[in-house]
Parts: structure tokens; C-alpha cells; sequence
């Protein structure tokens, strides 16, 4: 039996701890925060509950997999709930689209919300992506990071063509969207990875195919019950949990290799493994010295980081019945990419962005029948006080917060004499919440067609430390997270 420590108790630590402690390893998870979740986190007042993080459930046979490694069924901890409508969208030129949960109906409601021939148009990119997914969803998201991997996965020229790596996102999707309402919708899908759409590879091609292929999903109780009932199951299994506890270092021996980890307060606790669940950059920066540190510092610092998010959870009296998840575009989209990247300009919050309301119909979320607990989000350029965007200046948060509550009205969600109270969390807040820097929420973006080679890998140079989560591979949200765990997990093995 060996001794791990798993630092961080969001959504990949706690997986990696849970399917580590069914393989016979003894598993600790040390936690800075007083609570589980990581970037999934909630927020309870005054009978409102707001996830703070995910709002959607993709490809949810991963996290039935996830439970099912360790001899449970998700089923028996979690209320999965298909959504009939995917998505309600609203383009600049106040033309709606509900995009059904079911791939089999998206046809017809595309033409008939755009335009005879545009769902043909949609369904011809489907078939695309598709294909992109068959070639790189075993080699590139499911095994690990490694050059030898990568090669094997690509066996024929066909396939090198498929996925188009010399092809960004945006390129691929102008092959076969001629309705720019379409190409507009593809390109938000660059931002399930925090990146550019003009930047961020082909491959990221196949995001839109697998959510509408596997549907969207919602967890009766709001997301953040997927960390509960991970956090359950690893305990249920005999794991320990605890809150309120800083990790400072990870300590080595002579040699190099893991010691254990070193506290806040200075203590230290032996481990044979650490699993770091924290921002690749914060362990190369601060938990891990020595030079291959430094070297693997570097070549994160030559990526991109990740794009940020300004979120606003509304308590909302009488609240208008809003599609689960609505999507209100920007007026231009290419000025918003500018503005999170700092492109043509220093990176600043955007004057009109693209506006995510996830507006759940669940009655465990709020106090009364007529109210509703809505999450209101935004792309926003992370934290980066004295060379960047300094989300912590005077004033700047509320008065941004009171420009995008005006602008959902002026598309159409009016709630500005219904919100009972707002709590905020900005960039930098973000930053502090979960120690990421910046606030970035996936770690590095995708831009570039090296940005997968930057990612750090799941076993680290340090012999004994691995990573998991969001900014290692394979990437950022829920679905991928639960696959680090894999990885990281298998990477080590049974006791």
C-alpha cells in the first residue's frame, strides 16, 4: 500500500483520490479551502443556490465510468436530468434559435430558426467533426501526453487531414457554415477551452459533436453535487478529507524524488505520490523548486493563459421563465476575442459581450416558486495587476457588474427592478478563490497548434508528483477533468 497525498479536492483531485483509493492505496486530500469543489464551487444564501463554476454536464457516460471504476453507480448518488433544449441562443440581429438536446431534431430547428439549408449546413460540420473525434479522442484526450502517443494516433495521411492541425477552428468552421449566425455559434465553442477561435486548433472541432451527440445534462441540486458525491464515495471508501489546510512545498529527497508535501504552517506530511489538483503554473512556481522546475515553468510560460471569467450569481423575485441555459451573442464577436487577449490594445473587460445565462428550473435551488438563482457569466482577461488587467481596481467590479445587468436588458432579459441581491466574482477573486493565477479558468488556452504540447503532462519530471485537473492534460472542463483522473490514476497504478 502506498501513502498519497492529493493536493486540492476540485473535481480531478477528488476523482484521482477516489479511484486511487479503490485500486489500495492509502489517500489523503488536503484542502486550502473550507469546502470541496475546487472551480465547482457553490454558493448558498437566503434559500438561493448558485454553482459558481460548470454549469453542464457533457458526455456523461465519463462520469458514470468515473463511479463505476470503483464498484458504484453514479445513479445511486447523482439526479442526472437530459435537457430537451440544449441551448437557447440569440444573434446580434435579434434572430433565437433553441437548439434541441437531441441530435436527431437539430435540423429542423436550425432551418427553421435561420433558414432553410442552414441545418444541412450544420449537419455537414457535424459530420466533420465527428470524424475528428473518431481519430483523436483515444490518442490525444485519453492516453497520456507524449510525442510517441501522438504519433501512433496519427496512422495515415487521411488521418493527419481529418483533423487539420495546420487549421484553426474558425478556418475549418468557414469551410462549411455560410450563415454567419453559425459561424458564430462554432466559434463560442473555442471558449469551452478558453481560447480563440482564430487561434484554437481544428480538433477543437469535435466539442460541438460530442455535446449534442451525448446531449446536455443538468444535476437536480445543481452541479456542485458531483463534488459531494465524489468527496462520499472516496470517504465511503475510506479516504480522508481535510479542509482548511494549505500546502506550501512539495519536499524531495537527495535524489529528486517526492518526499511529501510541506504545510502552511510548516509541518510536514510523508507521501510516496503527491497529486497535485492545482494550477500547473502555481506548482512549477511555487510548490516545486530546483531546475527541472524552472525548465518546466518555461515552457508553460510560453503558452497562453487561458481566458478568464466575470460571473454574477442574481437572486431574481418574479423572475421571467428563461430556457436552462441561454447564450445572448455579442454585436462583434472578433472585438471580444481582442479585448480577453489583449489584442489591438492592452487587455480590458468588453463593453458588449457575449452574455451566458444559466437559469435552471429546479425548486431545490430557491426559496419560492416565482424566484430563480441565476449564474451570469462573461469572457474577461485574467487578473494581471501592474502588466495587464487589475480587476481589483476602485469602483471597477460593481460599475461592470451594473453595465451587464443593463445590457442583458437591451437583449431582451430585463430582471433590473427583480434582483433581490447579487454576489460577484471577478477574475481576481477567482484567483484567490482557487489560488489559480490570474483567474485563468483552464490554465493555458489552446491557442496555437502547439498549445497540446505546452500542456503539462500527468506525470511530471519530479518522479513521484503527477498532475491532474483542468490545466493539465488533457484540458479544462468537467468531461476532460474526470479523463486527467483517469490518466493520473492509471499512470500510478494499483497498490
Amino acid at each position: 500500500m502506498s501513502r498519497i497525498v492529493v493536493i486540492g479536492a476540485g473535481v480531478g483531485g477528488l476523482a484521482a483520490a477516489m479511484r486511487l483509493q479503490a485500486s489500495g492505496h492509502d489517500v489523503l486530500i488536503l484542502e486550502q479551502a473550507d469546502e470541496v469543489g475546487g472551480k465547482l464551487g457553490v454558493i448558498d444564501r437566503e434559500g438561493f443556490r448558485f454553482d459558481t463554476g460548470p454549469s453542464l454536464v457533457t458526455m456523461p457516460h465519463i462520469l458514470e465510468e468515473t463511479f463505476a471504476s470503483t464498484g458504484a453507480s453514479v445513479h445511486d448518488a447523482l439526479s442526472l436530468v437530459r435537457l430537451r433544449t440544449a441551448a437557447h441562443y440569440r444573434f446580434p440581429d435579434g434572430v433565437e434559435l433553441d437548439m434541441p438536446g437531441d441530435l436527431v431534431d437539430v435540423p429542423g430547428a436550425v432551418d427553421a430558426a435561420l433558414g432553410v439549408g442552414t441545418g444541412a449546413q450544420w449537419m455537414a460540420f457535424l459530420e466533420r467533426a465527428q470524424s475528428i473525434w473518431d481519430v483523436t479522442h483515444e490518442p490525444f484526450l485519453e492516453s497520456p501526453m507524449g510525442l510517441r502517443t501522438m504519433v501512433r494516433g496519427l496512422r495515415t495521411p487521411s488521418q493527419v487531414t481529418t483533423i487539420a492541425p495546420w487549421s484553426s477552428l474558425r478556418a475549418i468552421g468557414n469551410r462549411y457554415l455560410h450563415d454567419p449566425r453559425l459561424r458564430q455559434l462554432l466559434d463560442r465553442y473555442a471558449t469551452y477551452t478558453g481560447s480563440d477561435p482564430r487561434r484554437a486548433p481544428a480538433a477543437l472541432a469535435s466539442v460541438p459533436w460530442t455535446e449534442q451527440a451525448w446531449g446536455s445534462w443538468y444535476v437536480h441540486g445543481g452541479l456542485w453535487e458531483i463534488a459531494a458525491a465524489l468527496r462520499d464515495r472516496f470517504v465511503d471508501l475510506g479516504g480522508q478529507v481535510e479542509l482548511g489546510v494549505a500546502v506550501d512545498g512539495i519536499s524531495t529527497t537527495r535524489s529528486g524524488a517526492v518526499r511529501g508535501v510541506t504545510l502552511a504552517g510548516g509541518d510536514e506530511i510523508s507521501a510516496d505520490v503527491v497529486v497535485a489538483n492545482a494550477d500547473a503554473r502555481q506548482v512549477y512556481s511555487h510548490l516545486v523548486d530546483g531546475r527541472i522546475a524552472r525548465r518546466v515553468r518555461r515552457r508553460i510560460e510560453r503558452s497562453t493563459p487561458s481566458l478568464s471569467g466575470f460571473a454574477m450569481m442574481l437572486a431574481v423575485d418574479d423572475a421571467p421563465r428563461l430556457p436552462h441555459h441561454q447564450v445572448l451573442f455579442a454585436e462583434d464577436y472578433d472585438a471580444e476575442f481582442d479585448a480577453v487577449f489583449g489584442l489591438r490594445g492592452p487587455p480590458r473587460p468588453v463593453e458588449r459581450p457575449t452574455v451566458y445565462i444559466c437559469a435552471p428550473d429546479d425548486p431545490t435551488v430557491v426559496p419560492t416558486p416565482r424566484s430563480a438563482a441565476w449564474f451570469v457569466l462573461v469572457n474577461a482577461p485574467p487578473h494581471a495587476p501592474g502588466r495587464g488587467m487589475d480587476w481589483d481596481e476602485p469602483g471597477l467590479v460593481p460599475s461592470y457588474a451594473d453595465h451587464l445587468v443593463d445590457l442583458m436588458a437591451d437583449r431582451g432579459a430585463d430582471v433590473r427592478g427583480s434582483i433581490r441581491f447579487r454576489e460577484i466574482i471577478s477574475p481576481a477573486d477567482l484567483q484567490r478563490r482557487t489560488l489559480t493565477p490570474g483567474g485563468s479558468i483552464y490554465g493555458s488556452s489552446s491557442n496555437g497548434a502547439q498549445a497540446a504540447f505546452l500542456r503539462p503532462r500527468n506525470a511530471s519530471p519530479v518522479p513521484g508528483l503527477f498532475l491532474v485537473g483542468g490545466s493539465a492534460h488533457p484540458g479544462g472542463g468537467l468531461p476532460l477533468v474526470l479523463l486527467s483522473a483517469r490518466i493520473t490514476s492509471g499512470l500510478i497504478g494499483p497498490a
